[in-house]
């Protein structure tokens, strides 16, 4: 073996897993990828049918470089994959015009010089009949948004990952994962493996890994809820964009129809609870979150029937600031972590894929990561900051 063909181990393949695979097997590297489920699962958060693109982004103008960089990565693994993934179809941020979200989307528009525009409530309602506003809330539109579909995007990665040598573990919980002088030891199933590099992207599954100790990532139940639309042609991508609803009584993201019948919802306002650990992930919601699911859908998607026709869980790990922990991981040699996505990391997967590649095979990354590095957390980095 030679430093140009490293044998690295990832544990997760969620998203961040899978497009890590993929281009580290694409670069060369000898690639063993574990996860304690199948391709594509529904346990995590790189599942339910669609997920948002958005260019326009309240995290902050900082992201916008790697944003752009997924986006062209997003349509080289269609290619490689030869499955659609990224419809940009137009997004959607809705509120009244002093929330801190619409403040902050606006503010990463003008600071970037992104394509953007603002509809007032009357204006809104003719461009899109589909949401409800109140009278003084606007409406900012991001024509560079979209819908990605989770379950594929994992599959052609992982795929692609395969088609370039890796070797894909599925139902293959990492019981152990130990430093050694010459790398790191894994085990699973009674079966023990060595590896040059470990690539940690357990998702929500963090807490489970005794390397990731020191690492505040917090497991949360994320609930999506499907509606019925009445006119599922007004619904479709091609009339109605992805949203980001912002209300005080009726907060959620919002979803074109994409399998022919419903619009996925995904309540924020009834908030995300903590998960002890996310292997006791709930499999459907109470009545209680149904009921109030559908007051939030009558009162502002009139278009749908407000009662769920389907409901899903999924877990996804949470820091304390909501900016994922990426880099090397603090006090070990050969080892990187990737994890804590917060919610808002699927769109940026390729990227954080091509990131970890980097870092595996040259230590480094010409994308700009400071602010995610996984000891931002501990006593000595933040006294060091101040």
């Amino acid at each position: 073996m030679t430093a140009s063909t490293p044998r690295v181990a990832i544990v997760g393949t969620g998203v961040i897993g899978a497009m890590a695979a993929w281009q580290l097997a694409a670069r060369g590297a000898q690639v063993l990828a574990f996860d304690s489920y199948g391709r594509g699962h529904d346990r995590g958060a790189s599942a339910g049918e669609s997920r948002i693109f958005r260019t326009v982004y309240k995290e902050g103008a900082s992201y916008v470089p790697l944003l752009r960089r997924a986006q062209q990565l997003w349509r080289e693994l269609e290619t490689a994959s030869g499955r659609s993934l990224l419809t940009l179809c137009g997004g959607l941020t809705i509120g009244a015009p002093d929330e801190p979200d619409l403040q902050a989307v606006r503010r990463c528009a003008e600071q970037a010089g992104l394509p953007h525009q603002v509809f007032d409530s009357t204006t809104a309602a003719q461009h899109f009949p589909q949401h409800r506003l109140d009278p003084g809330e606007i409406a900012l539109h991001d024509p560079d948004a979209g819908v990605l579909r989770p379950e594929p995007s994992v599959q052609g990665a992982l795929e692609a990952a395969e088609r370039s040598g890796a070797r894909l573990f599925t139902y293959h919980q990492v019981d152990d994962l130990t430093e050694t002088a010459a790398g790191w030891r894994l085990s699973t199933g009674g079966t023990t493996y060595d590896v040059d590099h470990v690539v940690l992207t357990p998702g929500p599954w963090a807490g489970r890994l005794a390397p990731l100790a020191a690492v505040p990532v917090q497991a949360r139940l994320i609930t999506a809820c499907w509606f019925a639309a009445r006119d599922v042609a007004a619904h479709r991508p091609d009339r109605l964009p992805v949203a980001i609803r912002r209300h005080p009584e009726a907060g959620f993201s919002c979803f074109p129809v994409l399998d022919g019948v419903a619009v996925k919802i995904v309540p924020h306002h009834l908030g995300w609870p903590d998960l002890d650990d996310p292997g006791d992930l709930p499999r459907s919601a109470s009545p209680q979150f149904a009921r109030a699911a559908s007051a939030a859908v009558a009162r502002l998607l009139p278009g749908l029937v407000p009662e769920p026709v389907r409901i899903s869980t999924y877990a996804e790990g949470f820091t304390p600031d909501e900016h994922p922990v990426v880099g090397a991981l603090p006090g070990t040699a050969n080892a990187t972590v990737l994890t804590g996505f917060s919610g808002h990391g699927f769109k940026l997967a390729p990227v954080f894929g091509q990131i970890a590649a980097d870092l595996v095979l040259h230590g480094r990354t010409g994308h700009d990561i400071d602010g995610l590095a996984p000891d931002r957390f501990t006593p000595h980095r933040s006294a060091t900051r101040n």
